[in-house]
């Protein structure tokens, strides 16, 4: 099968023929038709994130069917099309895993990072971790609800009952929670890098009431933040955008060093919070809600050869929506 993989963090992934596996226990095959490009990718392929186990291949919003089963698992078929997120394993019995919170499980492994991830024509999978899919939705389409989504979701959970919702860094994720944030009759607010325009326009045409720079303040008192870009500065930067009782919530896996500020800012019972992968109660509602918004994603695709293109476009911020790599053959 073919496969791109990161042989040394911070060069371009290399295309690498290699024999597929046979999944093990609890496990399956997949054969991939489409995975989304993600942020975090970017941050294993550039180093950001500490280098565990490579050479790896990256990917973890992974569409694909069921094409072998290994022993044990009655849950999936072959033919089965599931989505394949980027917590790939967890081991089910810490006090993490037995009180709903797999998502901090200290032995948890992730897709694409510890284990061969969907830039490939075919990956192994726990079957725990694989989710079905809303039948609407094709698997381009599908591709960016398995992080982009699941993630945003999980952030647009912990940011409460806001009315007033900012947020920063309008991208693959923000292009769907802004979606359900309307649906839910919340007002957006959508902070953009400086001067990027496309970006603004792409916020109001998904129903942001008011689009502008993240340098700017806020024209009206924020209840919560929700920050996808990973720039440390934007959080007193949020806090101050924020009102009292509101919460600024960091939705990425990597983010530069956040500087001092004063306590006045946090003052007033503001909160800070990270959102820390997801579970797979995250899946189950998100999945389940997404076709009722009806959330609508917008990608961008590329071939798998072109998966280097893919991440330096998104690495200078020139994907509207999300990038999408597909396997045409399948």
């Amino acid at each position: 099968m073919r496969t791109m993989q990161l042989l040394q963090p911070g060069r371009p992934l290399q295309l690498v023929n290699e024999a597929p596996g046979r999944p093990g226990r609890g496990q399956v095959l997949v054969r991939v038709a489409a995975c989304g490009v993600c942020r975090t990718d970017l941050h294993i392929v550039d180093g950001d994130l500490p280098a565990l186990n490579h050479p790896i291949v990256p990917g973890h919003e992974i569409v694909g069917r069921v094409a072998e089963i290994g022993p044990g698992v009655d849950t999936l078929k072959i033919g089965d099309r599931v989505g394949i997120p980027w917590l790939g394993w967890t081991c089910g019995h810490c006090g993490y895993c037995t009180s709903g919170r797999e998502n901090l499980c200290d032995e948890a492994r992730f897709t694409g990072y510890q284990l061969n991830g969907g830039y490939a024509e075919d990956v192994i999978a726990d079957s725990r971790y694989c989710f079905s899919l809303p039948d609407c939705y094709s698997d381009t389409e599908a591709a960016p609800l398995l992080c982009a989504g699941l993630i945003g979701y999980r952030a647009l959970v912990m940011a409460g009952d806001a009315q007033r919702l900012g947020i920063y860094g309008f991208g693959a994720a923000a292009h769907i929670v802004a979606q359900v944030a309307r649906y839910q009759r919340r007002q957006v607010f959508a902070f953009t890098r400086p001067g990027d325009l496309e970006a603004q326009e792409f916020a109001r045409g998904l129903g942001a009431c008011w689009t502008g720079d993240s340098t700017v303040p806020s024209p009206q008192p924020l209840d919560a933040a929700i920050l996808f870009a990973p720039v440390g500065s934007l959080v007193p930067a949020a806090l101050r955008a924020t009102a009292k009782g509101g919460i600024v919530v960091c939705a990425g896996i990597h983010m530069s060093d956040i500087p001092a500020f004063p306590y006045d800012i946090l003052w007033g019972e503001r909160r800070i919070v990270s959102v820390a992968n997801l579970t797979r109660k995250d899946g189950t509602e998100f999945l389940a809600l997404a076709p009722k918004v009806p959330v609508k994603t917008s990608v961008e695709t590329f071939t798998l050869e072109q998966a280097n293109e893919a991440l330096r476009r998104l690495r200078e911020g020139r994907i509207s929506g999300a990038a999408v790599l597909t396997l045409a053959s399948r």
